[in-house]
Parts: structure tokens; C-alpha cells; sequence
């Protein structure tokens, strides 16, 4: 059985920063690209940021220059570095991997959430 472990969210005033971190753990034979997407109150689960195996990362225009992907390959952990944060980064946080249990190809596995909230 795959698990993503979450933690790292709170409450944070605007302009602070925070690290999320996710860790898998199960049986895993690979990970593939690994992310954090979010959502906010009445709105629809978008990407903030992902990276592959190999390094390369994407983010959403809104967190391009504030927020920082990276992971670990050794301890099967995604982190997610927030800078500079805003009211509008408010939302639940998710974290996604594409993952190989033994004897299957690659599946989406995704994380209970972590509440980020910025406010004064």
C-alpha cells in the first residue's frame, strides 16, 4: 500500500514563508514526476509546481519567483518552499506522485491535504 505524508501547512501572515513536505512510503518500485497542486474555496485544484526524477520543474505563473520545488530521491520526499506569501495562496495544498508499486505500471497517488492559510 502507497501513503503520501503531508505536513508543513499553518497559518502564516502575508509576506512569510513556509515548507510543506510530502513523503512517500509503501511498497515502491519507482517515482516518476512528483508535485504539489491546491485548491481553494469554491475553486477547481490547480498545479503550483512539480519536478521529475531527473531534476526539471514547472510552476503556475502566480508562484514563479516566490515558491520553490525540490525533493529528495533517497527519502521518496517532495518539499515545497514558500516565499513572499499572499491571501491568495490560501487553500488547501496537495501532494502528487506518479508512482510503480511492484507488478504494476505507474499510478497517481495523492496526499490527505495541508491547510496553508495567510492572513494578518
Amino acid at each position: 500500500q502507497v501513503q503520501l505524508v503531508e505536513s508543513g501547512g499553518g497559518l502564516v501572515q502575508p509576506g512569510g514563508s513556509l515548507r510543506l513536505s510530502c513523503a512517500a512510503s509503501g511498497s515502491i518500485v519507482s517515482i516518476n514526476a512528483m508535485g504539489w497542486y491546491r485548491q481553494a474555496p469554491g475553486k477547481q485544484r490547480e498545479l503550483v509546481a512539480a519536478i521529475t526524477s531527473g531534476g526539471t520543474t514547472n510552476y503556475a505563473d502566480s508562484v514563479k519567483g516566490r515558491f520553490t520545488i525540490s525533493r529528495d530521491n533517497a527519502k521518496n520526499t517532495v518539499y515545497l518552499q514558500m516565499n513572499s506569501l499572499k491571501p491568495e495562496d490560501t487553500a488547501v495544498y496537495y501532494c502528487n506522485a506518479r508512482i510503480q508499486p511492484p507488478g504494476s505500471w505507474y499510478s497517481d497517488y495523492w496526499g490527505q491535504g495541508t491547510q496553508v492559510t495567510v492572513s494578518s
